[in-house]
């Protein structure tokens, strides 16, 4: 069960979180690769200075294969509301209806970045006001006639409410060696009477720890230990098997991973996606 209704069994996807962290022609055959290898959605981190912006990255990203491509996730307090709003309409108009707005508060030393960049730190709460702002603006933009899909990473129960309201995509903030007992009753209690697609972000993959989707202190072993849903095995076999217990015992029909796992998971996108 799911938080007021029985979790929707739905077809299994992969995203993957593809940063430009080398030139230009091998990021172009990065993103064939994982085209080729039926992945779904190509990603980019919102992450100042480390990388090209997101939102010009997306746009090209999308002129080099026909998959879809979404912010993993936009960081409220870094830009207006409004702002925010208008380059995911536009990457909605641009992609003809395939970008997909990634969205939360900040990746954990957000206090840091914002003051590196000269920007006040909103209490947290406000940062959710920020959050619903970015939703009621870009549906204003969309109109009518379209409905860009929004993804949300939560935390806490205020977070969780927003996404509960407004959410077509939820996933869950966790601790990297929280147990799976602990993720599968943070899931549960999630109030998903809409039937939002849950959505696992899986920063490592055997021994490989995803950059941009974990911290760089984090230790695989301490990860795989802690039984934790932030771990699959590089082994297809196995993690096809895991893939599709978390799905059917959790409700997680989108797994989005990193770059560098894309070519060890390759063979089970290929088996698994869209089943």
């Amino acid at each position: 069960m799911t938080g007021g209704s029985t979790h929707e069994i739905r077809p299994l996807r992969f995203g993957v979180v593809a940063p430009i962290t080398t030139d230009m022609p091998a990021w172009r055959d990065q993103l064939r690769g994982l085209a080729d290898s039926g992945f779904s959605t190509v990603l980019m981190p919102d992450v100042p200075q480390w990388q090209p912006a997101p939102g010009p990255a997306l746009a090209v990203a999308a002129t080099i294969t026909g998959l879809r491509v979404g912010t993993w996730v936009y960081a409220s307090p870094v830009r207006p509301a409004w702002i925010t709003a208008w380059e995911a309409h536009s990457l909605s108009v641009l992609t003809e209806g395939r970008f997909e707005m990634g969205i939360g508060t900040g990746r954990p030393g957000i206090a840091d970045q914002l003051r590196e960049l000269g920007l006040p730190l909103p209490p947290e709460g406000q940062r959710w006001s920020q959050v619903r702002d970015v939703v009621a603006a870009l549906r204003e933009l969309d109109g009518p006639d379209r409905h860009t899909p929004v993804a949300m990473a939560v935390r806490g129960p205020k977070a969780q409410a927003l996404a509960a309201e407004l959410a077509d995509t939820v996933t869950f903030v966790m601790p990297q060696i929280e147990t799976r007992a602990a993720t599968v009753q943070r899931v549960e209690s999630f109030d998903n009477r809409r039937g939002a697609e849950l959505a696992l972000h899986v920063p490592v993959v055997g021994d490989s720890v995803a950059a941009f989707m974990a911290g760089p202190d984090t230790d695989p072993a301490a990860v795989r230990a802690a039984d934790s849903l932030a771990f699959l095995p590089s082994d297809p076999a196995a993690a096809a098997e895991e893939i599709q217990r978390r799905r059917e015992e959790i409700g997680f029909s989108y797994f989005v991973f990193g770059a560098d796992a894309a070519g060890a998971l390759a063979p089970v996108v290929a088996e698994l996606a869209g089943r």
